[in-house]
């Protein structure tokens, strides 16, 4: 693998934990919204990843064996959680529907802190795979002095 193949699959992670974060802290911050502008409650959002082949061109994909191909990951789909709303009593909130129930979003703070830490660590891990090619390049650089 070449240096600007390993720096394009780690980039390539950046940006899809990159993502993942984004989506997360919008998952914390709402986790109280009971209106949204498309009804009801804030509805849980995930980030879906797929691993894509990591080929620049047509001549590349003839000159790789598909057991050598190195893969990036991409984020393919943002998917919104449909499991029901949590209802709780309290009457005297603006949202509370006939009977006092008001619809919370459906999203557990400890799950979405774990995914944050985890999250984080992935992008702290393609941040040091990143920096080490770098290193290595550099190097490679200084033999030819």
């Amino acid at each position: 693998m070449d240096f600007s193949t390993a720096l394009r699959v780690s980039s390539s992670g950046l940006t899809a934990q990159r993502m993942r974060m984004n989506t997360i802290s919008s998952n914390i911050a709402n986790i109280n919204t009971t209106r949204t502008p498309e009804g009801g409650p804030y509805r849980k959002k995930e980030v879906i990843f797929e691993a894509m082949p990591e080929v620049k061109n047509f001549g590349q994909v003839l000159s790789t064996t598909p057991q050598k191909q190195i893969s990036r990951v991409q984020v393919t789909d943002v998917h919104v959680d449909r499991r029901a709303p949590l209802l709780k009593y309290e009457p005297d909130h603006p949202d509370a529907n006939e009977q006092g129930y008001v619809a919370y979003p459906n999203i557990n703070l400890m799950e979405e802190m774990t995914n944050m830490i985890q999250a984080t660590r992935s992008y702290e891990a393609n941040v040091s795979a990143a920096q080490a090619t770098k290193d290595m390049a550099l190097s490679a650089l200084q033999i030819g002095r």
